[in-house]
């Protein structure tokens, strides 16, 4: 069964109000905002690779309090195991037997801080849970709860003592972007409201955390045209065979392209998607799945240049059939 037109209308007003209560904190950064929530809605994660100070934290934390959930934060180190994650089961001596006692990644929200810290040993902890909203430990599962969300970052500058993250671990990201720095206007308001400490800060929540739950599911019901799911294959095919590309788009990264174009449909208002949720949402969904050839990188090229030049060469739909 399709989104109707009724549906798209709620839904796109309680966006609206979820990206406006955050916009309260993250200030002048509207388009990361509604891409945090996309990627929520889109029951995927967001990496975002920035400098610190940014606002990162203040971002997980605002999201968490705007649906009414958990949040937490790790800071991720180079000696952080697996467990300090995922939690651990300790033996109880007065019962008799072992206990598990939940790790951070029991939340809604999850801010990995730092995550290219720790060792890939500790890195694929989160693999499984990200996957699959599920930890094993001793052999039993555990369910996370919905919605769940994790929330990486990721400092550029300074890459001494990090480990990369490998890309099958990248490919898990429903997204990748970076808040950056606020414009002038948005600094003199920040500066504005020195008094109050940013951790202090609280929005009032605007939906519980089941609500984002039946919209996630909402946002699967949204149409798509032969012609669309025809188009992000042409882009992600050629990314394929971009010259300057030694590994493409996966199947997975087609996916997750279309299952964020109908989140952004919805929060636009439409019960179908056009090829311009696809054009926007093409370069964070996209380019950090994408390994470049070594030369190209040497030369410059990045994989966001890669999706741009891709979206100008590949030619959208050119009209869509009435729903």
């Amino acid at each position: 069964m399709s989104m109707t037109p009724e549906q798209a209308t709620w839904f796109s007003d309680v966006f609206g109000r979820l990206v406006a209560g955050v916009d309260q904190v993250l200030l002048g950064k509207t388009f990361v905002v509604r891409l945090s929530f996309t990627a929520m809605l889109s029951e995927g994660h967001l990496l975002l690779e920035d400098v610190p100070g940014t606002g990162k934290t203040s971002l997980a934390r605002a999201i968490a309090q705007s649906v009414q959930g958990t949040s937490s934060r790790v800071q991720f180190t180079p000696d952080l195991l697996p467990g300090d994650i995922t939690g651990v089961s300790i033996y109880d001596q007065r019962r008799g037997e072992f206990e598990f006692h939940r790790g951070p990644v029991f939340a809604n929200v999850v801010l990995a801080d730092e995550i290219n810290r720790a060792s890939p040993k500790t890195q694929s902890a989160l693999l499984e849970v990200m996957e699959e909203g599920r930890v094993t430990v001793d052999g039993i599962s555990h369910d996370v709860g919905r919605p769940f969300m994790v929330i990486a970052t990721q400092n550029p500058v300074e890459q001494a003592g990090t480990y990369r993250l490998p890309e099958a671990q990248l490919d898990r990201f429903i997204m990748k972007t970076s808040i950056g720095y606020p414009d002038h206007a948005a600094t003199v308001r920040i500066l504005a409201g020195s008094a109050t400490r940013v951790h202090e800060g609280s929005i009032p929540p605007v939906v519980r955390a089941d609500v984002v739950t039946e919209m996630a599911q909402l946002a699967r019901t949204v149409h798509v045209e032969p012609s669309i799911n025809d188009y992000v294959a042409r882009l992600v095919e050629a990314t394929r065979t971009a010259d300057e590309v030694r590994l493409g788009v996966s199947v997975r990264g087609a996916l997750a392209l279309v299952r964020c174009a109908k989140t952004y449909a919805a929060s636009s208002g439409r019960h179908y998607v056009v090829p311009d949720d696809v054009k926007s949402l093409a370069e964070p969904v996209l380019a950090h799945r994408i390994v470049l050839d070594p030369e190209a990188e040497f030369d410059g090229v990045t994989p966001s240049s890669v999706v741009s030049q891709l979206l100008i060469e590949t030619p959208p739909p050119a009209e869509r059939v009435a729903v």
